[in-house]
């Protein structure tokens, strides 16, 4: 049998489509080439904002609409099945299974059902799911040099423009041995970079049954430092997403002891005013988050920043638009995510007086994303010349004589001329000699590194 992935929003639910692959694979079934010669379509969904509920909505749609023409199955997970799961099965009346986020459990029962040409429906995801959330053993894709590795879900803070605290509900950690043990099986696997997820990786807790001891984030990380040691194939490991609240000087000097861990860091601030991040209830302040910068710079020199942009917030004005600004201007980030309120229905905001029109949420997006283009073009055009290690992932998609990888900080690095392929999966030390976009020219400078 034949299944199909539609994958939308963040890295765990990419990391949770593998997951399920992977269970799929283990059970003697193959990926289909697209959604029309599948006997399962599986579309992973988002809530965070409107735009990626109404992509899938339509989607659900289309692949339900199938069924006119030839046996095929539905299945659809993730926010928006924990979300709206009574609304999709009143509105798509052929969806065969909305699996909510804490009935994962049920995806052998229902794999088999199918495989058995028996009937499950909702009411029996429901009734043998075990309302947990469940980490999955492995969530690397087939044939990747890279993984993610969840180690906890869930989120307590409560952003009141945020969605995912009422779909992923609160916090909870992976057991450290777990963690550990998957970092084993992916060194076997060929993979050589892993990025750590969680909505706030920082508010990591496991406690050893037999010892007692708490682990935080900080001794977590430690002790994947020591376990990769073992096998010496894991080069880059990086995480996200970190809240500022939680960044602690003992996580800095982990991350500046321990040279695995990648020197590009995500640190969202959403806002550059004040006024703004207390009515996001984001618990810092801009001088706050400003001085946790400068620790981070002061305890790993050459660290690299990226961050996460929220503009249009209700009752935003110019002068907290021009506090933003500012706040770009002087930490000037790599990168950021950068994007418009979105009111989502359930959070404390969406209630919120004073809402900014659509047009000028849009223009005050749009002067953001072009100082940060520029930030971003300058501090690149600075590390050209420069010599990088660059992990080779694969060939370009533009040119299949071309090797296509990418930085530590997470650039793209394209190869010019016919090299030879057996780099693919190893990391090289190389010289960026052009920038076109946000894309890297280099030349090979020297042999593997790895």
């Amino acid at each position: 049998m034949t299944y199909f992935f539609e994958t939308y929003g963040c890295q765990m639910n990419q990391a949770e489509s593998s997951s399920v692959a992977q269970l799929l694979d283990s059970r003697g079934w193959l990926e289909a080439r697209d959604a029309d010669s599948a006997d399962l379509v599986i579309i992973n969904t988002c809530s965070v904002r409107i735009t990626a509920e109404t992509r899938a909505l339509s989607r659900i749609s289309l692949f339900c609409s199938h069924k006119k023409r030839r046996e095929v199955k539905v299945l659809v997970m993730g926010c928006m099945a924990e979300r709206l799961r009574e609304q999709l099965k009143k509105r798509f009346k052929k969806l065969d299974y909305v699996v909510g986020m804490f009935e994962r459990d049920a995806f052998s029962d229902i794999f088999r059902a199918i495989e058995e040409g028996l009937s499950y429906g909702n009411a029996d995801v429901r009734e043998t799911a075990v309302n947990a959330y469940y980490f999955a053993s492995s969530s690397w894709a087939k044939g990747s040099f890279q993984s993610y590795v969840p180690i906890m879900n869930g989120c307590n803070n409560f952003c009141t423009y945020c969605i995912v605290p009422y779909v992923r509900g609160r916090e909870v950690s992976r057991s450290m041995p777990e963690i550990l043990d998957e970092f084993d099986v992916l060194a076997d696997r060929g993979v050589r970079e892993v990025t750590l997820l969680g909505q706030n990786v920082n508010s990591y807790r496991w406690n050893d049954p037999v010892t007692g001891e708490t682990i935080d984030f900080p001794a977590l990380l430690e002790r994947i430092a020591r376990r990769v040691e073992r096998k010496n194939r894991i080069r880059w490991i990086r995480f996200m997403s970190s809240h500022p609240k939680d960044l602690s000087d003992r996580l800095i000097e982990v991350i500046a002891r321990e040279r695995v861990f990648c020197r590009f860091l995500h640190l969202p601030v959403q806002h550059g005013s004040n006024r703004v991040l207390a009515a996001m209830n984001r618990k810092y302040t801009r001088e706050q988050y400003l001085a946790l910068v400068d620790r981070v710079r002061e305890g790993i020199p050459d660290v690299t920043l990226s961050t996460d942009i929220l503009i249009g917030f209700p009752g935003e004005t110019e002068e907290d638009v021009a506090d933003t600004l500012e706040l770009i201007e002087r930490v000037r980030y790599e990168v950021a995510f950068m994007y418009h309120y979105n009111p989502r229905e359930g959070t404390k905001a969406f209630d919120l007086p004073n809402r900014i029109p659509e047009e000028v949420k849009k223009e005050r997006l749009d002067r953001v994303i072009k100082l940060q283009h520029a930030v971003s073009a300058a501090l690149m055009r600075e590390r050209v010349g420069k010599t990088v290690t660059v992990l080779v992932e694969s060939t370009s998609r533009n040119d299949p004589d071309e090797l296509f990888g990418h930085t530590e900080l997470g650039e793209m690095v394209v190869f010019s001329g016919k090299l030879d392929k057996s780099l693919i999966g190893h990391f090289v030390e190389a010289e960026l000699t052009s920038l076109r976009g946000r894309t890297f020219r280099a030349k090979i400078s020297g042999t593997t590194v790895d």
